[in-house]
């Protein structure tokens, strides 16, 4: 198991030697990728990468909430969250 995660120049970097081009060229897609899906999430929608998993905006209901430091409860508004559920192939590449 790896004991950082991969940056983002490393991920340029191995992006740029998989598909044959330069770090500038593989920046770009990569940087394009991640604004489709910060644009398709916050629009409501969700995003499937093939082999890695789905990527998704859930809505939390208004809850009661409990300040860890004083003890006081009180109510938290309704919010929105990104969530990711694993692809299959990704969790069997993992486990063997």
């Amino acid at each position: 198991m790896a004991t950082k995660p991969m940056t983002k120049t490393q991920l340029v970097a191995a992006l740029a030697e998989d598909m044959g081009v330069d770090k500038k060229a593989a920046g770009t897609a990569l940087d394009a990728i991640a604004a489709l899906i910060t644009r398709e999430v916050s629009a409501g929608g969700a995003v499937t990468l093939p082999g890695v998993g789905k990527i998704y905006c859930r809505e939390r209901p208004e809850r009661m909430v409990r300040n860890p430091a004083t003890g006081e409860q009180f109510k938290k508004e309704a919010d929105k969250v990104v969530k990711m559920t694993i692809a299959k192939a990704l969790k069997d590449s993992v486990n063997g």
